[in-house]
């Protein structure tokens, strides 16, 4: 068994610390956070030690960090744990610029660690299955899609939305990740975009307790809507946006020679897939293991919710000495992705990307099976 720590006892950790038992391979031995008070909370709740951030770092014992601190600070508390000879899997963004990015690879490959990062929701049943369709060549080869989030904004659910319209922030940083890691899982590494951008309100309202009412001011632009060029020569269009009240577009659809795939939330890890052709469409279950039901969510609907397996696969490939799925070179080249967006809608101009990655491997039944207790 690897342990593992937690650093950053906000709102995810709770998720990660809930779903953990249902993984092999690694335990969640203590967590900590530079509000004592909040790692004291999930150390009782969770039945883990609490410690200061100082103590995790220096503990032998532990051989994987779990980075849930904010973006704005995701390269410092990794840098410090690759410094400290710890494998490091981060929560999403993975850094804030590709020069982050860069550095922290170097400082693994100094130190002999490894780097992991969420999203992991594209290794989840929905996601496999649609993968296996595009594997198997069913739906002919790829050639455009599009890809659409756009919500009111986080002022309305999230108990401290700040930092989500502060530098670091923002729809593409915040949201973009689960989109563009599943589109590089489906076509591979993207080449060039352009992107416009705005920003239709200069401060926002917190409607959430406990702090409704609140004025934040907003320091980012909240709707961009971009262009992505495949190294495949797919181009697929994504819409990022904090700005719409409702609207009709599907989550992902992706156009193939010979097929239309309509891929459900990439935000999500179960949920139909369909493939369709002019003249019938199929339903296509999402793979059993990482895609049935297990979790209420907030409105009481079950759903699947496996956060944790990016973790779980790289504690496997550690063990197993095999790469990981939820990389750091696959998080870089998100990374490099979604700041080169922001670029080109600051600049107005196409921006290629400066990285490249492999797709990470499908997850069938049977590896995904290994990865549960």
């Amino acid at each position: 068994m690897i342990n593992v720590g937690i650093i950053g006892c906000g709102n995810i950790s709770t998720t990660y610390m809930q779903l953990a038992p249902m993984f092999a391979g690694f335990n969640i031995t203590a967590c900590g956070d530079l509000n004592s008070e909040a790692a004291d909370q999930q150390a009782r709740e969770f039945n883990c030690r609490s410690c200061s951030v100082t103590d995790l770092l220096a503990d032998s014992s532990i051989d994987l960090i779990l980075n849930l601190t904010t973006p704005s600070v995701h390269f410092d508390v990794s840098a410090q744990i690759l410094s400290a000879g710890k494998h490091v899997y981060s929560e999403k963004p993975f850094v804030l610029s590709l020069t982050e990015g860069q550095a922290l690879q170097k400082l693994a490959t100094a130190n002999g660690v490894r780097i992991g990062s969420a999203p992991d929701t594209f290794l989840g049943g929905a996601h496999q299955a649609a993968r296996q369709c595009i594997d198997s060549g069913d739906v002919g080869d790829i050639v455009g899609g599009s890809c659409c989030f756009q919500t009111h904004g986080m002022e309305g659910w999230h108990p401290n939305p700040d930092f989500f319209f502060k530098t670091g922030g923002g729809p593409v940083l915040d949201m973009g990740p689960y989109y563009v890691s599943n589109l590089v899982q489906f076509l591979g590494p993207v080449a060039r975009v352009v992107a416009l951008s705005g920003r239709p309100r200069a401060t926002r309202t917190i409607t959430s307790e406990p702090r409704a009412g609140e004025t934040i001011a907003v320091e980012i632009d909240t709707s961009v809507r971009s262009i992505l060029e495949f190294s495949s020569g797919a181009q697929v269009s994504f819409a990022a946006s904090w700005d719409v009240r409702t609207h009709e577009h599907n989550h992902m659809e992706l156009y193939g020679s010979k097929k239309t795939l309509y891929v459900p939330d990439p935000n999500r890890f179960g949920e139909e897939v369909r493939c369709s052709d002019m003249e019938s469409e199929t339903i296509i279950s999402p793979l059993q293991v990482l895609g049935k039901a297990n979790f209420e969510d907030n409105d009481g609907t079950m759903i699947a919710n496996y956060r944790g397996v990016g973790l779980a696969d790289m504690v496997a490939g550690i063990q197993h000495d095999r790469p990981h799925r939820c990389n750091g070179e696959l998080a870089l080249h998100v990374i490099d992705t979604l700041t080169s967006l922001l670029k080109s809608a600051e600049s107005g101009e196409f921006v290629t990307l400066k990285t490249t990655c492999e797709r990470p491997a499908a997850l069938n039944e049977n590896e995904a099976r290994k990865l549960m207790a």
